[in-house]
């Protein structure tokens, strides 16, 4: 692991990359003593660097919430980083305008939101995950990658604001205690349709959100409990739970729909227009 002047120069680099939309062009992996361990490190002073400026953290975004992917990346578990007011952004009648102020390169991912009222404690079930949220909605999340070629390792993820550069939250629906044990059965199997300037694009599935996104809401406060015992997925934190579809590179001038068939909530069509 890297001393924590190391840390802090580069948590320093990686903020001013960010704010000036440059490319980082040394993977900090490559780093000696650069792990999983430092890239939350730096993922942390990160967070504090953003709070001095003014930017409240708001909730996590998941990465790799996909379990096949983690036998090859050796990984234990899922992956995570914060998300913050000034990056979260809720639609008006389901419908959004973005620009990216530094984009580099970009990517969109549909996804199930959660809003807690509970904390998620360590040995959740899905249902109990689920019994700790107020309100789901579908988002888009919007990945800015830093590294040229999407070529990184999950510690290069973590140390890089999980490529987060937003979200853009869908109608919120309130979730009642007596839906969840049929939720429990739909949120594996629900379809979403993604579709750009009115051409379909492609077909995703909760079950790619580590086979549900009840399970993964589960899976990452599990994971955050185990590495950050005083910090927990806490009420009112937003979480975005894993994308449905493969990441889809987008750009300015392309109008996006995700539409999903999920009987217990029956959440509207989400649009985003990327400006």
């Amino acid at each position: 692991m890297l001393h924590n002047d190391e840390i802090e120069i580069l948590a320093k680099e990686l903020l001013a990359a960010s704010d000036a939309g440059q490319m980082i062009a040394v993977l900090p992996s490559s780093r000696p003593g650069f792990d999983l361990d430092t890239a939350y490190a730096v993922e942390a002073r990160l967070k504090q660097l953003r709070e001095s400026a003014g930017h409240r953290p708001v909730g996590r975004k998941v990465g790799y919430a996909n379990k096949a992917m983690w036998r090859v990346l050796k990984l234990e578990t899922l992956v995570w980083a914060h998300m913050y007011d000034d990056t979260v952004h809720y639609s008006q009648n389901n419908a959004a305008t973005l620009t990216v102020a530094h984009p580099r390169s970009l990517k969109i991912e549909p996804e199930i939101v959660f809003g807690l009222k509970a904390p998620i404690a360590s040995g959740l079930d899905a249902a109990a995950a689920l019994a700790c949220v107020d309100w789901l909605a579908l988002g888009f999340e919007i990945i800015n990658c830093p590294f040229a070629g999407w070529q990184f390792q999950p510690s290069d993820f973590v140390a890089s604001f999980g490529l987060h550069a937003a979200l853009v939250v869908g109608e919120r629906t309130s979730l009642r205690p007596e839906s969840i044990a049929k939720l429990l059965d739909e949120l594996p199997r629900f379809t979403l349709r993604m579709s750009r300037n009115g051409d379909f694009v492609e077909e995703g599935s909760g079950r790619n959100s580590l086979r549900s996104p009840a399970l993964c809401l589960a899976e990452l406060g599990a994971a955050i409990l185990r590495r950050f015992p005083d910090q927990p997925l806490s009420a009112g934190e937003i979480v975005s739970s894993g994308t449905l579809t493969a990441g889809h590179k987008t750009k300015a001038g392309h109008r996006w729909t995700a539409e999903v068939q999920i009987q217990t909530l029956a959440l509207p069509p989400l649009t985003l227009d990327m400006t």
